[in-house]
């Protein structure tokens, strides 16, 4: 290797010789890929700092180093190589698809791609089959120029195969650790995606969720969470309460990711309610004065903070009226999400173009999984499809009467009645207990870093032994906001991210050390 980059130094030590008025120094600004951005790398690549391939090259290194003790990727794309060269060659034809052009970006593995990847919720039943197309999602962040880097690993069926399922565990991907306490809980089902996030193993990351399945993850791994982007072509949970987006470790670069796949898609019904000339600039949208005479509603304790930190004027009177009664009743949300899995994952898989098990139904599922030793059944039990499958369907009455009463915990009785009733710009709440206000009716939510356990918090286990408190585990705090303001509360989490920096206050027990300096230079081009 010595012998290369020495070869290497005298190539060019050769050409600046022969042409030196026409060549300008080399410029060596390798942005940390523990802290880059998306603008740091698409700065780096413009001035030829660095490539798309040495990205690809570092990241792959990166994930290497830590994914055997934290098991966040489970597939990485085999040919991200040749993509990046294909980025990297039409940049030097003055061509660019798009603002992620030649950016590593890495999707949960829900998200299909019509690709040499396999997309399978985390089960072996999915291994090898095909869908006809890329997702929406897939699609659009190849037109921005991204690279589809790998796939993360994630809680089986979006959370919803067995009950007492560990956050962070397929029987494809093995279990997922948070990266800031050995066996650490990582939460939700999102939780490949929030490891990779937040230790630079790809620029950014896509979750899905169901409820807090991108929010919870994002909690407690130091990360910004936030989504209103298509579901066509997502292995399902539900359709009601579903949303994809971005993961990453700043609001700036998920205002960057979300731009360039946000908008409305004629497949998809959440995204097709989008008005028209709602505020779709959400890049711009960040503006540290964001705050600035806002006004928030929030619960009592953490009103003197928002006040005396950010310059917001905060409502502490903010109650929702359905609060208990939604907590009373949490069984009827699960029963929605039941109703719509039943529904839903039979339509993905009767658009799958190759289906190696011919599974088209949940009952062909839930009878593949038990009799396939590769799933961990019994002692991975499906007695959350088995009671799925004894109840109503969303096509039911008795899910609509359901539906309609908890739409109405979301809008008069919780998040939208209170925003109107007390003429708020936001919402803000600690990030675990968010989220389910927001999904229930479609609102917007980000999640930005609060800080961190003390050093002396008592160690708390599951029966699992993953951590859920302790030392140095990070919380966030939520922005919560009426349907299509997601410019708005990208701007107020911009603001207090910026004021507070509490992310930087936090450090993860273990992180990859390969940075971009490792690899540059390895390779004469």
């Amino acid at each position: 290797m010595i012998v290369e980059i020495l070869l290497c130094a005298l190539l060019i030590g050769d050409a600046n010789l022969s042409s030196a008025t026409n060549i300008k120094p080399p410029r060596t600004k390798f942005p940390s890929l523990n802290e880059a951005g998306i603008e740091d790398l698409a700065e780096g690549l413009k001035y030829e700092d660095f490539t798309s391939v040495d990205l690809i090259n570092a990241y792959t290194a990166r994930i290497n180093e830590v994914n055997d003790i934290l098991n966040a990727v489970v597939e990485i794309n085999p040919d991200a190589i040749l993509i990046a060269s294909t980025r990297d060659n039409e940049r030097s034809m003055g061509t660019l698809r798009g603002p992620l052009h030649g950016i590593p970006i890495l999707i949960k593995d829900v998200i299909a791609t019509n690709d040499n990847m396999n997309n399978t919720a985390g089960s072996y039943a999915l291994i090898g089959a095909k869908m006809p197309a890329d997702s929406t999602i897939a699609r659009k962040l190849r037109e921005a120029g991204a690279i589809i880097l790998a796939k993360s690993n994630s809680s089986q069926w979006g959370h919803f195969r067995l009950l007492n399922i560990s956050n962070g565990w397929s029987s494809r991907g093995g279990q997922t650790y948070g990266p800031y306490f050995p066996r650490k809980d990582p939460s939700g089902s999102s939780s490949g995606s929030a490891v990779v996030a937040r230790l630079g193993l790809a620029m950014a990351c896509l979750g899905a969720a169901t409820s807090g399945l991108i929010i919870a993850p994002s909690h407690y791994n130091t990360i910004v969470a936030l989504g209103l982007t298509s579901r066509h072509l997502v292995v399902p949970v539900s359709e009601h309460m579903e949303t994809i987006g971005p993961m990453t470790k700043t609001v700036k670069d998920a205002a960057h990711a979300l731009e360039s796949i946000t908008g409305v898609d004629s497949l998809d019904n959440h995204t097709s309610a989008i008005p028209y000339g709602a505020d779709l600039d959400f890049v711009n949208a960040c503006n540290i004065s964001a705050l600035q005479g806002t006004r928030l509603g929030a619960p009592r304790y953490v009103t003197s903070f928002m006040s005396d930190t950010t310059g917001a004027i905060v409502n502490e009177n903010t109650d929702f009226p359905s609060a208990q009664e939604s907590v009373d009743n949490g069984l009827l949300t699960v029963q929605i999400v039941a109703a719509d899995f039943v529904v839903a994952v039979e339509k993905y898989l009767n658009l799958l173009v190759y289906n190696p098990h011919n599974i088209t139904d949940l009952p062909d599922l839930r009878e593949w999984t038990q009799s396939s030793p590769l799933e961990g059944y019994p002692s991975k039990p499906t007695d959350v499809w088995d009671a799925a499958l004894k109840n109503w369907n969303n096509t039911d009455y008795d899910f609509w009467r359901a539906y309609k009463r908890v739409l109405d915990w979301g809008n008069e009785g919780g998040l939208l009645g209170v925003i109107e009733r007390y003429k708020l710009d936001a919402v803000v709440l600690p990030s675990l207990f968010s989220s389910d206000w927001a999904a229930v009716v479609g609102a917007p939510i980000i999640s930005v870093p609060m800080g961190a356990m003390p050093s002396d918090q008592p160690i708390v286990s599951d029966a699992d032994g993953l951590v859920s408190a302790g030392p140095n585990i990070p919380f966030g705090f939520s922005f919560l906001g009426a349907r299509f303001t997601d410019a708005k509360l990208i701007g107020l989490a911009y603001a207090f991210e910026q004021i507070t920096m509490k992310r930087r206050t936090v450090h993860p027990y273990i992180k990859p050390k390969t940075d971009l300096r490792d690899v540059v230079g390895m390779h004469c081009q």
